[in-house]
């Protein structure tokens, strides 16, 4: 019978003492390694969380930065839309083309001028502008005969005259995408005027303010400076002498020697506009006075950004038109007649006001000849004009941080 063989007990607990000998350095160096390794990743983590927080916080900041519209703060920044423009869309489907125009004709129009409104139109929208009618007349359908009607974007509102409409419908967000807005008058011949021409002038000549010249023999000429020179492209300075600083000459700084336009046919680039636009009060509708102050909306030194264009003229046929119609809505607050002591935005009409700009109610008498609203009309204008230039006065006087460029 084979023997069995026993492990002794002490050889036994020999071998377990051996091996828990071998065992406890290795636990020590495991939990050493353990606890320094805790350490360093407890290091890390909270240089993570550290480098969280920064961007984190850098995050808000940037966020807080962002320079978004007022009242868009609801919205993700890639849905919204700064902008718009003039174009119409189909009702359904999409356009076959995209719109090219890159730039704007807007003018004032009454019915009774629809011959030299139909020549500009059509010279405009051939030259791919974009045309906007602001009928002041309140007559729409008369025009709908004319090929070029639906293609063109029609707003009608009576006796309105076109700051009025320019103010409210020409916003410089609305129209930031056309890189020149015309605003004309609609008494205008343009037998001589080529649009795309007339741009590529002012482009290479760096005009920020223009209009193109007046036709001398054919036009009623208010102001030298728009009279056509025959033998220039461009002239921003009109040469006349005279006396008593009312003389023109090369050393002229300012209006109205050089750096305005009249108002007429006013051309603006995009960052012009947007200047001007803000200087339009929403209730001087004639905006007289708006010329000797433009020059501060030329993106720079006015006697260089400002000029007429000879090259590209028209006649100024000068037809009686706004007022024409019997306007409902006259001069001044509530329909009357201005007088002395009325207040407009806090403006006190006096009598050095009323003797200068204003004709005095007289009494009734049997009218020599029939009522002319043009007559009022102009009146209204010599009242706007007062009062435009004491809101200048005042403004430049409350605005201790303005500082004019010109003086």
């Amino acid at each position: 019978m084979k023997s069995v063989h026993f492990i002794p007990l002490i050889a036994e607990r020999k071998g377990w003492g051996s091996c828990l000998c071998s065992i406890v350095p290795a636990t020590a160096l495991l939990s050493i390694v353990y606890l320094l390794g805790f350490s360093n990743v407890e290091t890390e983590n909270r240089e993570t969380w550290g480098l969280a927080d920064i961007l984190q916080s850098s995050n808000v900041g940037n966020c807080k930065n962002q320079c978004k519209p007022p009242g868009t703060a609801p919205l993700p920044e890639g849905i919204i839309e700064n902008t718009s423009n003039l174009e119409m869309r189909p009702l359904w489907g999409f356009p076959e083309k995209e719109n090219t125009s890159t730039s704007l004709f807007a003018v004032a129009v009454g019915i009774k001028q629809k011959d030299l409104v139909d020549k500009m139109v059509k010279m405009f929208l051939s030259s791919d502008f974009v045309v906007m009618l602001f009928h002041y007349d309140g007559i729409v359908d008369e025009w709908k005969h004319f090929e070029w009607c639906d293609k063109v974007i029609h707003v009608s509102a009576r006796n309105q005259t076109k700051w009025w409409f320019a103010k409210r419908f020409l916003h410089p967000d609305i129209v930031s995408e056309y890189s020149y807005i015309f605003l004309w008058d609609e008494d205008l011949g343009v037998e001589h005027f080529h649009p795309k021409v007339y741009v590529s002038i002012i482009e290479h000549e760096g005009l920020e303010i223009s209009q193109p010249a007046l036709d001398r023999s054919k036009s009623e000429v208010h102001h030298q400076i728009t009279a056509r020179e025959s033998k220039s492209i461009v002239h921003r300075t009109a040469f006349k002498p005279g006396a008593n600083g009312r003389h023109c000459d090369a050393h002229s700084k300012g209006p109205p020697c050089t750096g305005w336009i009249e108002m007429m046919a006013p051309v603006f680039s995009r960052a012009a506009w947007r200047c001007v636009w803000y200087m339009i009060q929403n209730d001087l509708i004639h905006a007289w006075g708006i010329d000797m102050q433009v020059g501060y909306c030329a993106q720079g030194d006015r006697t260089k950004n400002i000029g007429i264009v000879d090259a590209e003229y028209v006649v100024h046929h000068n037809r009686p038109t706004l007022g024409g119609m019997g306007a409902k809505n006259r001069s001044t607050a509530g329909g009357r007649r201005l007088d002395k002591g009325d207040r407009i935005k806090g403006i006190v009409v006096n009598d050095a006001y009323i003797l200068r700009h204003y004709v005095k109610a007289k009494k009734k008498k049997k009218p020599r000849r029939p009522h002319d609203p043009r007559v009022e009309v102009r009146r209204q204008s010599y009242v706007e004009l007062y009062f435009f230039r004491q809101r200048w006065e005042k403004a430049v006087k409350n605005d201790k941080c303005w500082v004019d460029p010109y003086h």
